[in-house]
């Protein structure tokens, strides 16, 4: 047994790596007790890099091709280890191959909805997720800062890390691209470059190259949705104030009764009929002004005089109905249900 590891070792003479799977960034080739024979055959193929460490420091890289291991291709390693004086062979060094391909369909996303701060609305909070790929720009500084001597180190090992530089830069993003937070949405493209200028320099610092970086979705709070939804009716009524309190008055209506109506007894009715006829005038007044030719000078001349509401027989008959009850319950005296009858039955025409 002795004696095949003797001949295994001195007989080291190709060193390469053909990746099996998807997901590894750096590999050690396998050297245990073996040492490279002088003029070994070393292979890197494309979307590869390959390095050499002594004892610890980084020697030699070389990038794609077929090498013969001498002291004229290996000239860091050589002065490291005085061959210049004597060349040593067999010899040992660690060897590290790193892939350079791209790192595709990454997942970023906020887990927890971030705080930035926005010109037009002080702080807020956003929700927000997208894609980026990614690559191996500077083997050597990707080896000494992150890697290190592990075996194996794959993109599972990363994504923590890189999730978490995109996360701390997303405000940054925002503040130097520009876009207003409502926006936002509408302008993922500029979102998502602004970004990318934020990130590239930090995935930098560890050996890392951004390829491409995507901003698939935004989420606005609440409470700001419902600001995005006032916007876009203002927008829908060519920004008019006045039209847009008559659509604000529209929407409002259906709600307001919903919730009168929702008392109880005779109480609640009576709550919702006076606040039905009050917002029936209210919209009356509010299309009228939006419809008519001479809108203005009608309103001017309509708050002068007072109004005279005209009603149908049948909105009078169920009206008296709802008043009798109200006379029945002892909540209106004979007399108070007199004067409202006399008063409705003055409103037909």
């Amino acid at each position: 047994m002795a004696l095949m590891d003797f001949i295994k070792k001195q007989f080291i003479d190709i060193i390469q790596w053909t990746e099996t799977g998807d997901g590894t960034l750096a590999w050690r080739f396998p050297m245990a007790e073996m040492e490279i024979q002088n003029g070994a055959s070393l292979t890197v193929r494309e979307s590869q890099v390959a390095v050499f460490v002594n004892e610890g420091q980084v020697a030699d890289v070389f990038g794609p091709g077929m090498y013969k291991l001498t002291t004229q291709t290996l000239p860091v390693l050589t002065y490291l280890k005085n061959w210049d004086k004597l060349f040593e062979s067999p010899f040992k060094s660690d060897v590290y191959f790193f892939s350079t391909r791209q790192q595709v369909d990454q997942k970023w996303g906020t887990p927890q909805p971030i705080t930035i701060r926005d010109k037009d609305f002080g702080a807020v909070r956003l929700r927000a997720f997208g894609n980026y790929s990614f690559r191996i720009g500077d083997a050597k500084l990707f080896h000494t800062e992150i890697s290190g001597t592990r075996d194996v180190y794959g993109v599972a090992d990363l994504d923590g890390q890189l999730r978490g530089l995109v996360l701390q830069n997303i405000s940054n993003a925002i503040a130097s691209s520009g876009v207003p937070f409502l926006d936002l949405a509408a302008n993922q493209i500029q979102f998502a470059q602004a970004l990318a200028a934020q990130l590239v320099p930090e995935f930098e610092k560890i050996g890392i190259k951004l390829e491409n970086i995507t901003v698939q979705n935004v989420s606005l709070p609440e409470e700001l949705q419902k600001i995005l939804d006032q916007k876009i009716g203002m927008g829908m009524v060519g920004n008019d104030m006045g039209k847009f309190m008559q659509y604000q008055t529209a929407q409002a209506i259906p709600k307001f009764a919903e919730g009168a109506g929702g008392g109880s007894g005779i109480a609640g009715d009576a709550m919702g009929l006076g606040a039905g006829v009050a917002l029936g005038q209210v919209l009356a007044q509010n299309l009228a002004q939006g419809l008519s030719p001479g809108a203005a000078a009608q309103a001017a001349a309509t708050q002068q005089q007072p109004a005279v509401a005209v009603v149908s027989p049948a909105d009078v008959m169920t009206t008296l109905e709802k008043l009798g009850e109200l006379k029945t319950k002892g909540i209106l005296t004979q007399e108070e249900f007199d004067a409202k009858k006399a008063e409705l039955l003055k409103k037909l025409v």
